[in-house]
């Protein structure tokens, strides 16, 4: 168990008040959920986007919070209130104390852009296990040595993200691996946290019910690479960033560090040639400062050729010897959710992939027409309460690279589906391209494998590795893998 003093945990703050004294307090655990609160914890009351934490500040005094943080001092509470301005940058600054700076002990590498994060991170989790113990956390999951967890958001709260960190050097980690996504950085998640790597992959537009503007959700991004180095390390610290990306120069100029770039089209320091995308994999060489190597990915996709140049980069420039990182590169079958066959021995293809941008559907649709013989049929919607303005882009972006399209619903969340749906359309409309609707996606999927010819390829997009459907403030089972194979085994009885 830990046990830190209260005044110790407010050293990293710049400045807060106090309601009564805090001599003699020592903290047990620090909570910002209520329903999680024991005897003996801080509990940060923490504005959110639904709900407001010190709407619940008496709830956790009840469960046994021994103080708590606040942006406003709350009445009839007999327990002490420490005042900040901003209740999520102080549980950042003070989860990494009462941890005791766990992420200043191994190396910490961050992966940020609008696509390819998952797979980046997984295939340099790959590659450093070639000598390394190696933690990662992300979208799919959070692992931690063996120990797999389920991960809710792509970047926990500061609270459960120091708390990995120091779990992770509890498994003897050299490395942590991480997806850094933009609502982290804005919203001070990763806010104390010791980053020796930051890799760029891309820019799209994404998340702009949040942001607002893709200028700001640019900017978001960008704080990564000034976080890169602010504490020293015996280790290299440096910057990966894709030259072929239309904001590479805004990202290379944000790196204090040493950069590092990869891509195919611009000169760079690790470039892809003699790319061959097939329905089986992608292959090409990789040129790099001191020689080069060909790769026989079991991956496909050009998208996976820059995910793979990423990983290569950090391999080769934490020590891994090009031979090492190829196989370990070449042995990698996949990512769960991301360009996943789902297979029952038909005679045409089904894709599961967890493309939910307008950028991330053109890299797979215009993938799939590399290696597809027959036509390509595409399943997909938008999710709710998320960036209205992609809807449109994403309908155009399926009608301009799929042959027929059935639009149905997503995670409509607080939404209407047909609403969201409606939202799509013009999109569609647009090209007057062959579509209908379906509603009901377990449907959509089944009217998707019933029309399939031989030759065919079925992208079943947005949902990916989840497992579920968000309806109305209700989470309900639903695997687009599983409902695919549902409906595959049927068929080919």
């Amino acid at each position: 168990m830990i046990l830190v003093n209260l005044h110790d945990i407010l050293k990293p703050l710049n400045f807060y008040e106090t309601s009564k004294p805090i001599d003699e307090i020592e903290i047990h655990g620090l909570k910002y959920d209520s329903r999680q609160v024991i005897t003996g914890d801080l509990f940060f009351c923490v504005p959110g986007f639904k709900t407001d934490g010190h709407l619940y500040a008496d709830k956790a005094v009840k469960c046994g919070a021994a103080a708590l943080v606040v942006e406003r001092y709350l009445e009839g509470l007999n327990v002490p209130q420490i005042k900040v301005k901003n209740a999520r940058d102080a549980m950042s600054l003070m989860a990494t104390l009462f941890y005791d700076y766990p992420s200043n002990k191994f190396g910490l590498i961050g992966v940020t852009g609008t696509n390819g994060k998952t797979t980046t991170t997984y295939l340099i989790k790959s590659i450093l296990e070639a000598s390394h113990r190696v933690g990662i956390i992300g979208t799919i999951g959070n692992m931690i040595g063996d120990q797999t967890l389920p991960a809710s958001r792509t970047t926990p709260e500061a609270v459960d993200l120091q708390y990995m960190f120091s779990q992770m050097l509890k498994e003897n980690a050299s490395y942590g691996v991480m997806e850094v996504s933009s609502h982290a950085l804005d919203l001070k998640r990763v806010h104390g946290s010791s980053f020796d790597v930051g890799v760029y992959t891309n820019l799209s537009q994404d998340h702009l019910d949040f942001h607002e503007s893709l200028d700001a959700y640019k900017e978001s991004k960008g704080a990564l690479f000034e976080m890169i180095g602010n504490y020293k390390k015996r280790r290299p610290q440096y910057a990966v960033i894709n030259r072929d990306d239309n904001y590479y120069e805004y990202f290379r100029n944000k790196a204090r560090v040493p950069v590092y770039t990869y891509g195919i089209n611009e000169d760079c320091d690790f470039r892809a040639k003699n790319i061959n995308v097939q329905g089986h994999g992608v292959s090409y060489d990789l040129v790099f400062p001191k020689g080069s190597v060909s790769l026989k990915l079991k991956m496909t996709g050009l998208f996976n050729v820059y995910n793979s140049l990423a990983a290569f980069v950090v391999g080769y420039l934490e020590g891994i010897e090009p031979d090492v990182i190829k196989d370990k590169l070449e042995a990698v079958m996949g990512v769960p959710g991301r360009f996943e066959r789902v297979d029952a021995n038909q005679n045409f293809t089904v894709i599961v992939d967890y493309a939910h941008t307008p950028d991330s559907l053109i890299n797979v649709l215009t993938s799939a027409q590399n290696f597809v013989k027959g036509r390509i049929i595409t399943v997909f919607g938008c999710g709710g309460d998320r960036d209205r303005t992609k809807r449109p882009l994403m309908g155009e972006a399926v009608a301009k690279y799929s042959t027929y399209s059935i639009v149905t619903s997503d995670n409509p969340r607080n939404e209407e589906p047909v609403a969201i749906i409606t939202d799509i359309l013009p999109g569609l409309d647009k090209l007057s391209v062959p579509y209908e609707v379906v509603v009901d996606r377990k449907q959509a999927i089944g009217k998707a494998i019933q029309m399939a010819q031989k030759d065919d390829l079925i992208l079943i997009a947005g949902k990916g590795h989840e497992t579920y459907q968000e309806v109305k403030g209700k989470t309900y089972p639903f695997d687009d893998k599983e409902i695919a194979k549902e409906f595959l085994v049927k068929l080919v009885e």
